[in-house]
């Protein structure tokens, strides 16, 4: 079986460098490709996307991994070889249901799009990228319908993102959690005037930013011998790698946390790209395990450390001599209580941690009426209007804040936005393991020494890579399934503390 094995291997290897390459032509259209060369871009990455599909659904690949599922059986579950197999044998069942013109067709319909999507937001005109949203629904339907269901048709879709989870499974835990965070704002809501933020709304130089931020990431533990940062309309992380990890982030001169957090936030996704075994690579094990375990990452370093008074114990210091005239009537405490100002606000990614998930479930909603057909796409900027305001009582004035703001439906990636919210539950689960395993770990972070955290994650979950889904990796982690109560735990102490409710 070994042949057969090393056989498998080198086919998904291949399969593996044209998934790559394809990563690397949308990192280049996102920081650096001119806006003219989209068209040729959509045929580049559409040829590549087509390719790397034939060469993974092959009757040759079907055949391997039919002759090696004995040989599995035989295996511990958790082994490389076996976990090997069981992934791959997941990934290609579902694949081999999907027409590679469906693929080729995705592709180049969201290379075009996204730069609709940046044209749409800039001048706030939905209208603009509404007939390639149009298009998008349509090809993401017809890709649902390939793949399969039991229920519900967006569980094809969610399943791409998150394994073995259905909607109803999100909707049971969105529930119970959209009741606390409600109650909390609400409660925190009655006190308005207990944090100001207008210390973040200050002019703040873009180049001394940009440095500040790649101080603190070289600290978490980016490695820029094996990584970069560029800018883009998005921040987003592109792993072509284990040593080849791509960040991104944007600089707003006004705001500081724009740069700030989504800096940290990218470093906690590449970081986990950074972090899986070498004898992984190539394989369809490379990577994360889950959008809600890459997710977790991501909200663990930037919220649960990078928002922590003891992390800014650390680091206000350097900060105010970065900004001596913008910081000099702040203190840690001060400085503290403003970044983590809860407030109901437009734009997502720079939403507080107890509003935040009320964006994701917003969002949930609306791809799953899309994708149901119980929403027209001319309707969305409606649709999405009308939730904001029941959730988060407030109503966007422009397209540009509200139902533009996210590259996702841009790219085709309908399914993902319920794994923010998994996300940000697991990270508190895994915060809770960490400290009660990591001696003194507060205090570390308190010193700015976050190695043995890292260590940490990379023993639990990153070493892993895509070995067990988002449950399984939470079992081992931490001893129980995913639960929303250490999240929620974790916001009522955090934030108690904070507003005195």
């Amino acid at each position: 079986m070994k042949e057969k094995l090393d056989e498998l291997k080198k086919r998904l290897g291949v399969v593996a460098d044209l998934q790559r390459a394809g990563a690397l032509l949308g990192w280049d259209q996102q920081t650096y490709m001119p806006p003219r060369g989209a068209a040729a871009r959509a045929e580049q990455t559409a040829t590549l996307n087509r390719l790397a599909h034939e060469h993974f659904i092959a009757d040759a690949v079907g055949a391997l991994l039919e002759d090696l599922q004995a040989y599995a059986a035989q295996l511990d579950y958790d082994s490389d070889e076996a976990s090997l197999i069981r992934v791959t044998k997941r990934d290609y069942d579902k694949a081999k249901r999907v027409p590679p013109a469906l693929v080729e067709e995705l592709a180049r319909v969201t290379t075009l799009a996204y730069e609709e999507w940046v044209n749409a937001r800039a001048e706030s005109n939905f209208k603009l990228f509404q007939p390639h949203l149009e298009k998008i629904v349509d090809l993401e339907i017809q890709l649902a319908n390939c793949l399969g269901y039991r229920e519900r048709i967006y569980d094809a879709l969610l399943d791409q993102y998150e394994p073995a989870m259905t909607s109803a499974q999100v909707e049971a835990i969105f529930k119970p959690l959209r009741e606390e965070l409600v109650a909390l704002a609400r409660a925190i809501a009655r006190k308005p005037e207990a944090v100001s933020d207008a210390v973040l709304r200050r002019e703040y130089d873009e180049q001394k930013q940009w440095d500040f931020g790649v101080a603190v990431i070289k600290r978490l533990g980016f490695d820029f011998e094996r990584g970069r940062q560029d800018k883009s309309p998005h921040p987003f992380t592109t792993g072509l790698a284990l040593d080849d990890v791509r960040i991104t982030t944007r600089v707003d001169k006004n705001f500081l946390p724009t740069m700030l957090f989504g800096t940290i936030h990218e470093t906690g996704h590449a970081l986990y790209d950074m972090g899986y075994r070498a004898d992984l690579e190539r394989t369809p094990l490379e990577g994360g395990a889950s959008l809600g375990v890459h997710e977790s990452q991501s909200r663990l370093w930037e919220n649960i450390v990078g928002r922590s008074r003891g992390f800014w114990t650390y680091w206000f210091p350097r900060l105010r001599e970065v900004f001596p005239a913008q910081l000099a009537d702040q203190e840690v405490e001060s400085f503290y209580r403003a970044i983590n100002r809860v407030q109901p606000s437009f734009i997502r990614v720079e939403a507080d941690e107890v509003t935040y998930p009320l964006h994701i479930m917003l969002r949930f909603e609306i791809e799953n009426e899309l994708i149901e057909g119980k929403l027209q796409v001319a309707d969305v900027p409606a649709a999405w209007n009308a939730k904001m305001q029941e959730y988060l009582g407030i109503v966007p004035p422009n397209d540009a804040l509200g139902c533009l703001q996210d590259i996702h439906w841009s790219n085709g990636y309908f399914g993902y936005f319920a794994t923010y919210a998994l996300g940000s539950m697991f990270a508190a689960q895994l915060w809770e393991q960490a400290v009660g395993e990591v001696s003194d770990l507060p205090v570390q972070i308190a010193r700015g020494e976050f190695g043995d955290l890292l260590a940490w994650l990379r023993a639990k979950v990153h070493t892993h890579g895509r070995k067990f889904t988002l449950d399984e990796l939470a079992r081992r982690a931490t001893g129980a399934p995913l639960r929303a109560q250490p999240f929620v735990a974790y916001l009522k102490r955090k934030y108690g503390e904070i507003y005195g409710v």
